[in-house]
């Protein structure tokens, strides 16, 4: 396993504990107040630590070498990580609107609210400093898991703090109703974000191009070369796989080439886009510029 990978897993180990220390922490806070917010928040919580140990082996997986079924790596599986994950949100989600529609019609009033709310207001510092984290490192390393977990955990901060408000306002004003409505504020919150991370892992697996800003370093390439050399470029194609990206292109060069000049070029070109679109396998297929050939198989399908 690379040393990328082993350091990737070391930040998904973060999320798992993070989840444990939360998980006792609102449990408590939910055990000593009877807040039905509270509980959800503890259930989204468990989410965190399933979703944390799927994504660390999913990491494990996707970091595992290309091998003679698997020729181009199994980096795919990070969006399996994050599709399950998104699902699991929306489970939690069901959880918790189980729990509150009954204590919306018959309301109860919370114990010792004001220790509850100081233990739930600890465990959300915990996993706000986990999900920056997860954040800032699942962009560097392109990893849509972290980045899908610290999202994940992003919202349960956000949830939290209305559960905290919302739980207070309870004490403040007397009124019981506002419990299980807050929880149910949080269940229609993180429905929405689940369902963002199962679209966001689908297309993922359905091949979904490098970001517009990638393809735009690529075709300006493109343009650099066209002009200092007389040659041409088509069937331009990219697809995002976990942290790597997959470009393929057509090189059009001039007829008299030697195929070793056209080859230490389009070897400068690879290089080019490997040091500006990150962790890049790059494939090029030449071909003469003024052969008529050259332009029939420019679709994916060739007519």
């Amino acid at each position: 396993m690379s040393t990328a990978a082993t350091n990737l897993e070391r930040y998904a180990w973060l999320a798992v504990a993070a989840a444990l220390a939360t998980i006792g922490l609102k449990t408590l806070a939910w055990w000593l107040t009877g807040s039905v917010g509270l509980l959800s928040d503890a259930l989204e919580s468990l989410v965190n630590l399933a979703a944390a140990l799927l994504a660390l082996s999913m990491l494990r997986v996707a970091a595992s070498p290309p091998d003679d079924g698997h020729p181009y790596g199994h980096s795919k599986a990070e969006y399996f990580s994050a599709g399950i994950e998104g699902a699991l949100i929306v489970l939690a989600a069901a959880g918790i609107l189980i729990i509150a529609i009954p204590r919306l019609i018959h309301p109860q009033p919370l114990d010792t609210p004001l220790l509850g709310l100081a233990i739930t207001l600890v465990a959300t510092l915990i996993n706000l400093a986990t999900a920056v984290v997860l954040l800032r490192v699942g962009k560097r390393h392109h990893s849509i898991t972290l980045e899908a977990d610290g999202h994940h955990l992003m919202t349960d901060v956000w949830t939290s703090a209305g559960v905290i408000v919302g739980v207070a306002l309870v004490v403040v004003t007397g009124w019981l109703r506002l419990d299980p409505l807050v929880a149910l504020a949080v269940a229609a919150h993180i429905i929405w974000v689940g369902f963002g991370l199962m679209r966001r892992s689908v297309a993922g697996l359905m091949d979904a191009a490098i970001s517009p800003g990638d393809q735009a370093e690529v075709t300006q390439i493109f343009g650099e070369y066209a002009r200092r050399y007389g040659v041409g470029f088509h069937a331009f194609r990219t697809r995002q796989s976990g942290m790597r990206r997959f470009i393929s292109f057509h090189l059009l060069v001039p007829d008299e080439w030697s195929v070793a000049q056209a080859h230490r070029l389009s070897e400068e070109i690879e290089e080019r886009i490997r040091s500006l679109v990150p962790n890049a396998g790059v494939f090029v297929h030449i071909e003469p510029i003024s052969d008529p050939a050259s332009y029939d198989d420019q679709e994916l399908d060739r007519m």
